[in-house]
């Protein structure tokens, strides 16, 4: 069936067993994040094969005598691809990109860049040499070539990505180091001894109950992953620097089912420590190596905890000559040809969801629940990896897309819930990560910002 070959497409490179795809039922819905390039099987791919290997490790663990089978909804999962728009708080919509992150003409095109955070803001502003004024901004970097404002802003701490056509990208060296990497990259670390799971029994089945993850993620991929871990069971702690506070719409849209502490980790290092020592999973979304200097490098972690699994997200890749540099979905667009793709002959586009966000994230959550079902059996500390910029090549070059489908999706409604938190009223999407027996919603609201204690 078309209908799941994303799905298999993804279960392939978690390392599932193929057999375990026939699991799988989709509701296929026409109209539901339409767009040029096959986002729809994108979201359908990342989604099924997290609920896949969700089922596995709960029928590992003595929930079911055979892995529950899996349903996955095209609306369910466009209402969760786009969670961070359909979010209300008291009523508010929440605020979505500043008004210096935006499509820029340069002299020679067009110029993305990402300042929703106040000190990318900063560096952006002096580069360009102007206010926030939008105006100004915009008469500066039209005076520039794109690549020039890209290397000048990244210079800078900044960021900033010049448009490129799929041709052009596909000629960079970052996109051939990217190309060279499997979807998900996944490495047995040492020879720890095989994780002992305790069995899980009670309704709903949670696959991960028990469980101890360390969060250290920012917007967006790594808060979904370990958002999804949270659904399913896992004591999720988020830790964050205090001085730098996660935007408030942001951390409202993914810190469901989690807790949320600050932590210096230079300061703090033996708070973290003993964290660790009591931690299964670490996940981090930083820039590649920023958290090296803290001992938090995949060997470092498993070296002082054996049996550890970690999980890094980024967006370019930890190689390669873009390895050290930030960035997020909306200029991983930019970067690979998608904006191009998306566009027309006036003006660059975007997908109609941050999908490679969202996918990377639920992709991330699946590639740890499967090294923790492969621990069971095999044992050793597990080091798994994605970059948004490896799930664009995926989108791009990596699905085909398939049939319309008879029932159409006319919008996020049933597929969205409320809820009273201490951030105040809650309109938000539904987890879509489904199978029998398994969790509908989140055990409990997000918390705000850094307020537990890092326990």
């Amino acid at each position: 069936m078309t209908d799941i070959n994303s799905i298999k497409s993804a279960w392939s490179a978690l390392g599932g067993d193929p057999v375990l795809a026939s699991r799988v039922t989709v509701v296929v819905r026409r109209g539901a994040l339409e767009a040029r390039l096959p986002v729809r099987e994108l979201a359908r791919g990342c989604v099924g094969g997290c609920a896949l290997a969700a089922a596995e490790l709960g029928a590992r663990r003595g929930g079911p005598t055979e892995v529950p089978g899996v349903v996955v909804d095209d609306g369910a999962v466009a209402a969760a691809f786009h969670s961070e728009r359909v979010l209300l708080v008291d009523g508010r919509a929440p605020v979505g990109f500043a008004p210096l992150s935006r499509f820029w003409r340069t002299a020679d095109g067009w110029v993305r860049t990402h300042a929703n955070y106040p000190h990318h803001r900063a560096r952006l502003l002096d580069v360009v040499g102007a206010s926030e004024d939008v105006g100004a901004v915009g008469a500066a970097l039209a005076e520039r070539s794109a690549v020039d404002v890209e290397e000048a802003v990244y210079a800078a701490g900044g960021l900033a990505v010049a448009l490129r056509t799929p041709k052009e990208w596909a000629a960079h060296e970052q996109a051939a180091a990217v190309s060279a990497r499997p979807l998900v990259e996944r490495e047995r670390l040492d020879s720890a001894p095989a994780r002992v799971l305790t069995p899980v029994d009670g309704s709903p089945l949670l696959p991960a109950a028990g469980l101890r993850v360390l969060d250290l993620t920012r917007v967006l991929a790594g808060p979904v992953a370990t958002r999804t871990l949270a659904l399913l069971g896992a004591d999720v702690l988020r830790v964050d620097p205090p001085q730098l506070p996660e935007l408030p719409d942001q951390h409202a849209d993914t810190g469901f089912g989690k807790r949320s502490a600050t932590l210096d980790l230079a300061a703090d290092r033996g708070i973290f420590e003993d964290l660790l020592a009591k931690a299964d999973v670490v996940v981090t979304g930083y820039r590649p190596g920023a958290l090296d200097r803290f001992g938090l490098s995949a060997q470092a972690l498993a070296e002082r905890r054996p049996g550890i699994v970690v999980a890094q997200v980024s967006a370019w890749g930890a190689y390669g000559p873009w390895g050290d540099r930030r960035g997020f979905d909306s200029l991983v667009q930019v970067a690979s040809g998608i904006a191009d793709t998306e566009g027309s002959q006036e003006r660059p586009g975007a997908l109609p969801a941050q999908a490679l966000d969202h996918g990377t994230g639920y992709l991330l959550a699946a590639a740890v629940l499967r090294a923790l079902t492969e621990q069971s059996h095999e044992g050793g500390s597990r080091f798994v990896r994605l970059a948004l910029a490896r799930t664009a090549q995926w989108l791009v070059h990596g699905i085909e897309a398939g049939a319309a489908g008879d029932e159409a999706y006319d919008g996020p409604g049933p597929w969205l819930a409320g809820t009273d938190s201490p951030l105040g009223r809650l309109r938000y999407a539904l987890p879509p990560v489904s199978f029998t027996g398994g969790p509908v919603d989140w055990a409990r609201p997000p918390m705000p910002w850094g307020t537990d204690p890092a326990r």
